[in-house]
C-alpha cells in the first residue's frame, strides 16, 4: 500500500479518534443532563436526546474504527495488493469507518436505531430512521469487501515470502 493512502488512513483514524472524544462529551452531557465543567462551567441543564445505549455505541464505533483504520496503515506492508486494488481497499475501509461511526451517532442524536426500512419495532421518527437505514449500506459493502479483500491481500503476501517454512 503507498505511503500517501497509509497516510490517509492514520488521519482518518485520528479523526475518528477526535469524533469519539466529541461524543464522549456529549454522551457524559447526556448521563449528567447538563454541562458540568467545573469550576469554569456548572450545571447548565441541557436536553440531549437518545438513551445510554445509542451513545455508548457511537462513542465506541468511533473508538473501534479509528483504531481498525490505524490498524490497517500498520499492517499495509503486510497486505501484498496491486494499484487497483489497494484503492479498492483503502476506499472500503474509508467508507465503513466513518458510515458505521456517523449514523450510530445520529441514532444517538435522534432516538432512532436505523436497522429496519420503516422503522421496525423502534421509536423515533421514521424519516430520520431510514435516511440512517440507507446509510448503513454503503458501510455494509464496504465491510463486506475490504475485510475479506485485506485478509486476500495478507495471504498473497504470505505465500510471496515462501509461507511454506
Amino acid at each position: 500500500m503507498s505511503e500517501r493512502y497509509r497516510a490517509l488512513l492514520v488521519l482518518n483514524g485520528l479523526g475518528l479518534i477526535l469524533t469519539s472524544i466529541v461524543i464522549g462529551w456529549f454522551y457524559m452531557f447526556f448521563l449528567l443532563g447538563a454541562i458540568d465543567l467545573w469550576p469554569f462551567v456548572t450545571d447548565v441543564a441541557v436536553e440531549i436526546g437518545g438513551d445510554r445505549r445509542a451513545w455508548n455505541m457511537a462513542h465506541l464505533e468511533a473508538i473501534t474504527n479509528g483504531l481498525l483504520l490505524m490498524g490497517l496503515a500498520a499492517l499495509a506492508p503486510y497486505i501484498r495488493l496491486d494499484e487497483l486494488w489497494q484503492r479498492v481497499l483503502f476506499w472500503s475501509w474509508i467508507v465503513f469507518a466513518w458510515l458505521f461511526t456517523l449514523p450510530a451517532t445520529a441514532n444517538a442524536l435522534f432516538g432512532t436505531r436505523g436497522l429496519e426500512f420503516g422503522g421496525g419495532p423502534f421509536p423515533g421518527d421514521v424519516t430520520i430512521n431510514n435516511i440512517i437505514f440507507m446509510t448503513g449500506w454503503p458501510a455494509m459493502i464496504g465491510v463486506h469487501v475490504g475485510v475479506p479483500l485485506a485478509l486476500w491481500g495478507a495471504w498473497r503476501h504470505y505465500r510471496h515470502i515462501g509461507g511454506d517454512s
